[in-house]
């Protein structure tokens, strides 16, 4: 314990001798300092047996001694600012200590580290921010951060330096321990709105050699004063809109500049007080932005200019303003359909109405403008109407062309209204235009005339046929009712023999047709509606009857009693194809059914007599001879042609006779007296002169009845197939005619039989020229025939 003490107190003598040197900082390594070994004495040589080494107090090694020469060098480089950090004093040492064993030997070292010039003044910003008003006065001062040199002595700051400015300079100050500093001066008022910043370079000068210096921007920003109102692009503004622009659309963006800045120049939009309720309610003015939106519906129709003024107020502390007037213009859009208004319309109208007469007046509006409210009205162009302007947006429907409700019953007339805008807008409306029917249109029947065929022996209330006519009217005027045009024939009117329902056409027969009284009805049945006056037409109706086999051939020649046997006698001498007898049977049927044949029904000899089927002629085949009978039977039935066929029998019985008086013949041999009255023979004229006689009289039966009626009463016309003429010898083989046309519809002329009949009732006091045409001559001029005056 004791040597330590002894050693340290030692130690601290030694220390007390120091040894110093001075060197520049910044020396190159391996520079030499100083040789450490002769500057304390010391042997070279020991040295490293010693164990010579170098501590360096509280800094880094900096040194080293090399123990061959016994010099002090640099190992790295020295930095003066970096080991003194503090600017207390001028001087910056290195204290180091040399140890030596053997003996124990510690030397103290100072090395004082000279400045050199190695940095220039930086200062502790590149910007230096200042914020001046500009309503600060000429000659104030400002200060400015000062410029740092870690270098000493003259190599520290030395002066400052200003850029060129018109409105600042720069004056240095020197502080306590020599520090250098500088203030800005404000040499001229300055004006935030001609210029807000000032940009400067602030320069710091050492005063080495050579000199070094630092610079720093200077920005000087010029802090505004509410010296400036609001001011608005244009104090006028004129803006045009669209109608129908929706809620929330841009009208304008104001913009009103104030030059000052800050609160100074944040502005606040409002309406003044001049501008309307309805604008303000209209349009939304935005207080911060000055943008003007829509608010409320746009309807040109309804509003179409807007004026408002608008103020813009900045908020510095004494505020200042400016305003704008602004016109909005709402402009037309094409957003209203035109409008059509019927202010009269008759219907229904009678279908006869008169061409040009006004239907309906029909009024059109569009609350557009320019061509947006120019319109025009249509109706459809196959219509019998057309519009005719009686004044200003007034147009009239007329009738153009008359009108037929059986054609067309009514109308669906469209009016159709359209804008000229681009794209055009358009509306319509339809009317029914009904027409009442009036009785403009006769019954029509689908025949001009009608030929019914009945089967005789029709039964009583039979249908005919159903005649129905058709009115395209309505109501009463298409109601018919059918009745016979009332005619007589033969005193019998045509209601007794035919009935028409008077409601539906329907045609029956009263009573049953005999084909062989009656052949023909030629009539008109009319058709006349309910209308006022009633209307009518008629059609000719042509009943014929048609004929049935339902009457059986009679048997005329030979005549014999109902039921009696002929008897004919015959001489035997009777040459071959000498007639024996003719049957004659009449059927007064119709040609076709009255067609008869004649046959053999029974026959004694079938080789000695023929029969002609067509004309019933019964001959001989051959000669008697002795062994033929003296008394022979002949059986002939005559059948017609009808379906079934109907017939009638005839017997004779013929007796042989011996007379020298030859059989006449049909040749050329002239008869004798006695043949020409055998008994056939007179029988035949018998019957004729029989039948001549009867005509006789029924005749002069008629004529002596027709005498003895009174004149007052009105003649009965012939009756239907009456006779009216009967001249063999004038109207046989010969053509009728006559200068009246209506002749051939009353009479039908049957030339062949010589008769002329009665078709149908013949007018009273009726007078005709009749002319008789021989057949085959070919003359058509009846100024030379024969010509009869039928009277009535």
């Amino acid at each position: 314990y004791f040597l330590v003490l002894f050693f340290l107190s030692f130690v601290r003598n030694i220390s007390a001798s120091v040894t110093h040197y001075s060197i520049p900082e910044e020396m190159k390594e391996g520079s030499v300092v100083a040789n450490l070994a002769t500057d304390l004495g010391l042997d070279v040589k020991t040295l490293d047996q010693r164990k010579m080494r170098l501590d360096i107090i509280a800094n880094k090694k900096y040194m080293d001694v090399n123990k061959e020469t016994g010099e002090l060098f640099i190992i790295e480089k020295i930095d003066r600012e970096y080991i003194c950090t503090t600017k207390s004093s001028y001087s910056c040492y290195l204290r180091l200590e040399a140890i030596l064993e053997n003996p124990v030997r510690i030397f103290n070292i100072e090395v004082e580290i000279l400045d050199i010039n190695d940095n220039a003044p930086q200062f502790r910003r590149d910007t230096i921010h200042l914020d001046i008003s500009e309503a600060a006065p000429k000659g104030e001062r400002f200060s400015l951060s000062n410029a740092v040199d870690p270098d000493v002595g003259s190599n520290s700051v030395k002066t400052y330096y200003l850029s060129e400015s018109e409105y600042f300079n720069i004056e240095s100050q020197t502080g306590g321990e020599g520090t250098k500093f500088a203030d800005l001066i404000l040499k001229k008022t300055l004006d935030r709105e001609e210029q807000e910043v000032h940009k400067l370079t602030l320069t710091a000068v050492d005063g080495g050699t050579p000199a070094r210096s630092g610079t720093a921007s200077v920005i000087v920003r010029v802090l505004d004063t509410n010296d400036n109102a609001p001011v608005f692009n244009e104090s006028v503004l004129n803006v045009k809109i669209m109608e129908n622009s929706p809620i929330g659309s841009l009208v304008i963006d104001l913009n009103a500049v104030d030059l000052d800045e800050g609160s100074n120049s944040d502005i606040t939009y409002s309406y003044s007080l001049y501008t309307s309720e309805k604008t303000q309610q209209t349009f939304h003015l935005n207080p911060s932005t000055g943008e003007i939106t829509v608010k409320g519906m746009l309807n040109y129709e309804d509003f179409r200019i807007f004026d408002m003024e608008v103020i813009a107020t900045d908020h510095g502390a004494n505020s200042l303003s400016g305003q704008c007037t602004i016109k909005i213009l709402v402009e037309d859009m094409n957003d209203n359909h035109p409008e059509i208004s019927v202010k009269s319309f008759q219907s229904p109208v009678k279908e006869n109405i008169e061409v040009d007469t006004v239907i309906a007046v029909v009024s059109v509006s569009d609350k557009d403008s320019g061509d947006n409210g120019e319109v025009d009205l249509y109706i459809p162009h196959n219509m019998p109407f057309k519009l005719r302007k009686s004044s200003d947006n007034y147009f009239e429907l007329v009738v153009s062309e008359p009108l037929d409700r059986e054609k067309v019953p009514e109308y669906d007339i469209t009016f159709t209204v359209k804008d000229r805008g681009s794209p055009p807008l358009s509306d319509n409306v339809t009317m029914t235009l009904e027409l009442l029917d009036v009785n403009d249109n006769v019954p029509k029947f689908p025949q001009s005339f009608y030929k019914i065929r009945v089967m005789e022996n029709n039964a009583p209330m039979a249908l005919l046929s159903s005649l129905t006519a058709f009115d395209p009217d309505l109501h009463e005027n298409q109601y018919l009712v059918y009745f016979i045009i009332e005619k007589e024939i033969a005193n019998t009117s045509m209601s007794m023999l035919f009935s028409i329902n008077p409601e539906n056409g329907d045609l029956y027969a009263l009573k049953t047709f005999d084909y062989e009284i009656e052949k023909e009805f030629l009539f008109h049945i009319e058709a006349r509606d309910s209308g006022s006056p009633p209307l009518s037409s008629n059609v000719t109706v042509h009943i014929i009857i048609v004929d049935q086999n339902d009457n059986a051939p009679v048997i005329v020649s030979p005549w014999r009693a109902h039921g009696s046997v002929v008897e004919e006698k015959i001489p035997r001498s009777t040459d071959k194809g000498s007639l024996v007898a003719k049957v004659i049977a009449l059927d007064t049927d119709s040609v076709h059914n009255s067609r008869i044949t004649y046959q053999f029904l029974q026959v004694t000899d079938a080789t000695l007599f023929s029969l002609d089927q067509y004309n019933g002629e019964i001959r001989t085949m051959r000669m008697f001879s002795y062994r033929d009978p003296r008394h022979l039977r002949l059986v002939v039935v005559a059948k017609d042609n009808g379906e079934p066929a109907l017939s009638a029998t005839v017997t004779i019985k013929l007796s042989t006779v011996e007379t020298a008086v030859k059989a006449y013949t049909d040749m050329t041999e002239v008869p004798l007296e006695s043949d020409l009255f055998s008994t056939l023979n007179l029988y035949l004229v018998i019957g004729l002169g029989s039948v001549s006689f009867l005509l006789l009289i029924t005749i002069l039966v008629t004529i002596v009845l027709k005498c003895q009626k009174p004149k007052s009463s009105q003649t009965a016309p012939p009756s239907r197939n009456s006779v009216i003429s009967e001249r063999n010898s004038t109207i046989a083989d010969s053509t009728l005619v006559s200068n009246d046309a209506y002749w051939y519809s009353l009479f039908l002329a049957e030339t062949r039989k010589g008769k002329l009949v009665v078709r149908q009732p013949v007018p009273k006091g009726s007078r005709y020229i009749v002319s008789s045409i021989p057949r085959g001559t070919g003359v058509t001029d009846t100024s030379d025939s024969a010509a009869s005056t039928l009277q009535v």
